[in-house]
């Protein structure tokens, strides 16, 4: 996964040790261990966990496109996202889908 500088380019002089903690522990850190789980899998939680928690803004957007990078199709994001609205909410699934459409585009086959 290339470096991300989210934190420190959005907070990095408001609120420096967030954007630390943001781009070297979680980006830094927790993602880079692929060994434990892949960074696919991780971003299928992400996604998953930031639709139940109704979090439909950019970091959603933002994990959508990293799991389409590290390989999730976009079969496999209609059943992610299908399977997790009878957990998480049927609205807010409708709202996953909708930015998953953009990113996942109608050219592709299922």
């Amino acid at each position: 996964m290339e470096k991300v500088t989210a934190g420190r380019d959005a907070l990095g002089t408001f609120a420096p040790q967030f954007a630390e903690l943001n781009d070297d522990v979680l980006f830094g850190q927790v993602w880079s261990r692929e060994t434990l789980l892949s960074a696919r899998d991780r971003s299928i939680v992400t996604v998953v966990a930031l639709m139940a928690s109704g979090i439909l803004d950019s970091s959603l957007e933002f994990h959508l496109k990293n799991a389409r990078a590290h390989g999730v199709t976009r079969e496999e994001i209609a059943e992610i996202l299908t399977h997790a609205a009878f957990y998480a909410g049927w609205p807010k699934a409708w709202a996953a889908f909708r930015m998953a459409k953009e990113i996942w585009t109608e050219e592709e086959t299922l």
